[in-house]
Parts: structure tokens; C-alpha cells; sequence
């Protein structure tokens, strides 16, 4: 069995006419039956019912056809890649990332590749989990920098690190002598957060972390990025809990980061891609990633 018997057997199932088959192989219609009938005769099964006003598929015929189908896009699909790995190098590298994730480590990273890969291009797209996922999974991104959970079978999920949580609340003189007094003060205040929609799992931490305190928090105003929500707390509107890996990257302003130690919920940062990705400098990036944070967690 050879590569065109089975093109001319995925053609003759597509048109289930041989002479329009035979049209668009551009051969002419005797050597094509021919050459399916050797098929048959090879697999030992009857693929096509053939009478003067139509040729249909039998239910091996419409099962080889699935498999046929199924051989043809991972062709195609291993073609793409051979095209990929042999540009690579002065191809381009998309990465997504999330903004509550300090970034110190990545813009070092691209730093380094720049040396490494020269002529490489590296995009960077600040999207949120669930959009990234999809990205991922249709190859609009090589790699993402995201939260767990990621629910899809297609990508594989390398942990980074855990990152818990802390209130974050204007710059203020005033005390809480008790976790009690802190917990009033929070339970009366307008919480600044991101839409539901936007990060399904991290609204569910921030409703986690306020019953265990005791409350239901009153999401006033919503944003879309981490920058957003902390220029709003700053700005008196409101308090808001966020990933602690954040005190470093915005110590600028004039907020107060309250640790939660009594409180051991925390979020899963990690890194998704496609394990199929042959891009040179995706195993590059990953490895040198991961070993940023591996001596670096806290950061």
C-alpha cells in the first residue's frame, strides 16, 4: 500500500464519482479504478457499492475514510511543524502571560534569548487564563504564563510555583489590634476586583478567602488587569486581594500589602503549551523559565 493509493481512495470518497475523481487527480478514470480495486483487493474487504448511478460506501469504506482523514491532517499537521522547526530561529515566539504575575523574571529571560536567538522575534500578549487556553490550543500562542487550573487534554501544564494571597488596602495610619477588627473593616469596605467572567477561578479564591473571614464581599468595581485594581485602591475606592507575589512588582505605591497567615489558600501559577510544539525556542524559553522561579518561588 503506498501514500497515493490512498490519496485516490480519500478523492473517490470525497466526490463518490470516479470520473470526478479521476478529474481532479488529473488521471485519467480506468487507472483509478484500477488502482482502488488493488487497494480492496490488499485490505481484502469491499470499499465502495458501485452501480451505473452512483458509488457509495460501504461501512468499511466509511470507516477506512475516518482513519484515511485522520492520517492525511497529521500529515499536513507534521509538514507545518518540519516548516517550523526549520524557521524557528528567525521566526517568531508568541508569548501570553497574565498581568498578576511579577514579570521581572520573563523580561530577563527575553534578555538572555535575544542573545541566544538573534534574529528571533518574541510577541508578548497580556491575556487571561481562559482566553489563553484557547489560544494555546489553536497554536495563536506557543507558551503561556498563566493559573491553574487548566482544564484542556491538549496542553501539557508544568507547575511554578504557589503564590498566597494578601488584602491590599490604602496606605493608612489606622490599626487593627484584632483579625476581628481587620475583618469589620474589610466586611464594610467596596472590594475592587476582576469580573467574574473575565477570571471565573480567581473571583472564586476572593469569595473563599472573605467567608473564611466571615463575610461576602461587595464587589463595587471591577477591572481587567491587576494595574487597574491596585490604582483604584491607591486611590481610596476600595480594598481588593490579590496574589502576594505582586508587593514586589508595584512597592511604588502608596498601598499596604496585609498578609493572610491564617488563611492557606493560595493560586497555582504555571506554564501550558503544546507538548506537539517543535518551535526551537519554546524548549529553550520553558527550560530557562522554570529554572528562574525553581530559585526564585517567592518572587
Amino acid at each position: 500500500m503506498e501514500l497515493r493509493h490512498l490519496l485516490y481512495f480519500k478523492t473517490v470518497a470525497e466526490e463518490l464519482h470516479f470520473t470526478k475523481a479521476a478529474t481532479k487527480l488529473f488521471i485519467s478514470q480506468p487507472p483509478l479504478s484500477r488502482q482502488i480495486k488493488e487497494l480492496e483487493e490488499e485490505l481484502e474487504v469491499q470499499l465502495f457499492v458501485r452501480n451505473n448511478k452512483r458509488v457509495m460506501l460501504t461501512n468499511a469504506g466509511k470507516y477506512f475514510k475516518a482513519e484515511v482523514d485522520a492520517l492525511f491532517a497529521r500529515l499536513e499537521e507534521s509538514k507545518e511543524t518540519v516548516s517550523k522547526i526549520h524557521n524557528g530561529v528567525s521566526g517568531e515566539l508568541k508569548i501570553g502571560y497574565i498581568s498578576s504575575v511579577y514579570q521581572s523574571h520573563l523580561a530577563e529571560i527575553l534578555k538572555s534569548m535575544q542573545q541566544e536567538f538573534p534574529y528571533l522575534k518574541t510577541s508578548l500578549f497580556e491575556v487571561p487564563t481562559l482566553t489563553q487556553i484557547k489560544e494555546l490550543e489553536e497554536g495563536r500562542l506557543d507558551v503561556g504564563i498563566l493559573r491553574a487550573p487548566v482544564l484542556s487534554e491538549k496542553l501539557k501544564v508544568e507547575s511554578l510555583f504557589f503564590d498566597p494571597f494578601v488584602v491590599v488596602i490604602p496606605l493608612t495610619d489606622q490599626q487593627f489590634r484584632t483579625k476581628e477588627a481587620f475583618a469589620d473593616f474589610l466586611k464594610s469596605s467596596p472590594f475592587i476586583f476582576f469580573n467574574k467572567d473575565f477570571a471565573p477561578q480567581y473571583n472564586q479564591k476572593l469569595v473563599e478567602i472573605c467567608k473564611r473571614m466571615g463575610f461576602t464581599p461587595d464587589i463595587t468595581h471591577e477591572a481587567n488587569n491587576v494595574h487597574s485594581i491596585l490604582q483604584l485602591v491607591e486611590a481610596g475606592l476600595g480594598v481588593s486581594i490579590l496574589p502576594s507575589s505582586l508587593k514586589k512588582q508595584y512597592a511604588q505605591l502608596k498601598v499596604a500589602f496585609v498578609e493572610l497567615n491564617d488563611i492557606p489558600v493560595n493560586t497555582e501559577v504555571v506554564l501550558a503549551y503544546k507538548e506537539s510544539n517543535q518551535h526551537p525556542a519554546l524548549a529553550w524559553f520553558i527550560g530557562h523559565y522554570r529554572e528562574s522561579h525553581g530559585s526564585n518561588p517567592s518572587e
